[in-house]
């Protein structure tokens, strides 16, 4: 197998919760890629995205990748969360379809701002376009291309965080350009090395739950960042 072939892994751990999106609380292995075309300015995982940390990433072969799932997972059939960076850069397509085979399922989130062809594979895909204060622009055209290359065989769920008013409003015109997706909001984490600021979150929580029901913006959700709640920033939970 040539390296192209292989899969750039920054880590997988589990089993672990599902902390945030329309599978929070769910029993997960996750996969986490390296390498992303974005580069939020709040990122949570900079590990997997900043090419400082591209010597800490493994090329592994699916067969090595899919080894390491069943060992986390005992393997018993579970869901299987693909994250980054951007997963979608990386060649996925063999792997969901090698866990199919075994009754496993795939959820795959990404900004949206790269289409693969095995997006039709999955059981999940959540899109998470980036809002003003990531300080990266949304392509919907090429947004549009994903959600194409989804079909109609994946469960396809908008989530969206929130820091502020103009975040919020970022929002509101996802959700009227979409109208049919479900769409999850979450509010934005400041700070995402070292002890997490849990009053402060628990504040922003409030906040957006204020906001969407004065609004009365009643056909979404607003949910936590469960991991964060329990485990604070640290990783590989």
């Amino acid at each position: 197998m040539s390296e192209t072939d292989k899969i750039r892994i920054s880590e997988i751990f589990g089993v672990t919760i599902q902390g945030e999106g329309v599978l929070i609380g769910q029993p997960t292995v996750f996969v986490r890629t390296g390498g992303c075309d974005y580069r939020c300015s709040w990122c949570d995982s900079l590990h997997a995205v900043d090419s400082k940390y591209r010597n800490d990433w493994k090329l592994m072969s699916t067969k090595d990748v899919w080894a390491e799932i069943k060992k986390c997972s005992g393997e018993k059939p579970i869901t299987i969360s693909l994250s980054g960076g951007n997963p979608a850069i990386q060649p996925l397509g063999t792997l969901i379809k090698t866990g199919k085979s075994e009754a496993y399922r795939f959820a795959l989130e990404t900004q949206g701002s790269v289409s693969a062809d095995w997006f039709c594979d999955l059981d999940v895909l959540t899109l998470s376009p980036k809002p003003p204060s990531s300080q990266m622009e949304t392509d919907w055209n090429m947004f549009d291309i994903c959600l194409e290359a989804a079909g109609i065989k994946p469960e396809v769920v908008l989530k969206i965080i929130v820091f502020d008013d103009e975040d919020y409003n970022y929002a509101k015109d996802v959700a009227l350009r979409y109208p049919s997706l479900p769409l999850y909001l979450q509010p934005g984490n400041h700070k995402v090395e070292g002890n997490a600021e849990h009053e402060k979150l628990n504040e922003r929580m409030r906040w957006l739950v204020e906001k969407v029901t004065q609004d009365r913006w009643f056909n979404i959700r607003v949910l936590p960042q469960l991991h964060v709640m329990l485990w604070g920033n640290k990783r590989g939970v």
